[in-house]
């Protein structure tokens, strides 16, 4: 089982990047994703920053995927598009159909990421066929699910052609718009929102009446109120799953990353916040948590 890193989805100013992506360098982590993949005009890093971090982190010995936007609003997001299907050196996380096209045009294999909405095996083995090497798991979906969809026959065939990454730890993507909410809760129009965004690192908590975290706004995306955390189902995704996504935050990403690499065999179980979930994952509400018993729960 091997442990990646997801883009950063939130806007970080370029001197945080850059540490955070110097510290994966020394990190022990296996994989990492780079690109913005929410909103085109967070422009602290652009493609070529992007590019020469990645040369950097292949040097260092990672494996390095570009990732592009989830939602494509204008002309100029389609050229910048094209720049990281042309790459030339690195493989690309696709996380909309209009990058599958691009790739496909010159037999390029690629990642599909979560937002591709796969769920059958229909579906699953058209992509394979398309070069998809890596398949990305909707967050709303369970290990039951994912272990009768591999044991179908026409993917069970084919399973030596692909990987499986299952996203483990952080806010869950949920839905993109083509309004800006972190701007709205600001009264500011999208077109004049003044990036706004930097001002919240891990997004920004909306809350229900009785103060529950139902959703965290993070510019055009929307996210889970509770951070997903899978760190006590390792065990189960043996098999499963071959790569074990985290999703970047401001702080403790690196010491996410070694609790979840010593309890690989569940020998070393994590107490759940209450802010946490772990529900979709266990074929429950999405918003449920439940906590592995504790030795000293005995």
């Amino acid at each position: 089982m091997q442990f990646s890193f997801g883009p950063i989805l939130y806007f970080w100013p370029r001197a945080q990047v850059e540490a955070f992506y110097r510290d994966v360098a020394d990190s022990d982590v296996d994989c990492v994703y780079l690109g913005e993949t929410v909103c085109s005009k967070r422009r602290e890093l652009k493609f070529e920053d992007y590019f020469r971090i990645a040369q950097e982190l292949r040097e260092a010995g990672k494996q390095v995927c570009l990732s592009t936007m989830t939602l494509l609003e204008a002309p100029s997001e389609l050229r910048e598009l094209r720049k990281y299907c042309d790459n030339g050196d690195f493989m690309v996380e696709a996380n909309d159909v209009g990058a599958i096209s691009m790739l496909t045009e010159h037999k390029l294999p690629f990642v599909g990421g979560a937002a591709l909405q796969i769920y059958n095996q229909h579906s699953l083995r058209r992509f394979i066929g398309m070069g998809m090497k890596r398949w990305v798991v909707p967050v709303e979906l369970s290990r039951d699910w994912l272990a009768e969809l591999l044991a179908e026959p026409m993917i069970e065939s084919v399973r030596d052609c692909f990987e499986t990454e299952v996203l483990s730890f952080g806010h869950l993507p949920l839905a993109w718009s083509g309004r800006c909410f972190t701007a709205r809760s600001e009264n500011r129009p999208k077109d004049q929102c003044e990036l706004c965004c930097i001002k919240y690192p891990q997004g920004r908590t909306v809350t229900s009446q009785d103060g529950t975290e139902v959703f965290v706004l993070n510019g055009i995306q929307t996210q889970s109120g509770a951070r997903y955390n899978l760190i006590n189902q390792l065990r189960g995704m043996h098999g499963l799953v071959d790569m074990v996504r985290l999703s970047p935050e401001p702080h403790d990403s690196f010491t996410w990353l070694r609790r979840f690499r010593m309890n690989q065999d569940g020998q070393r179980p994590y107490r759940l916040a209450k802010n946490e979930s772990n529900g979709y994952w266990l074929k429950l509400a999405g918003m449920t948590m439940v906590n592995e018993r504790m030795e000293d729960d005995c």
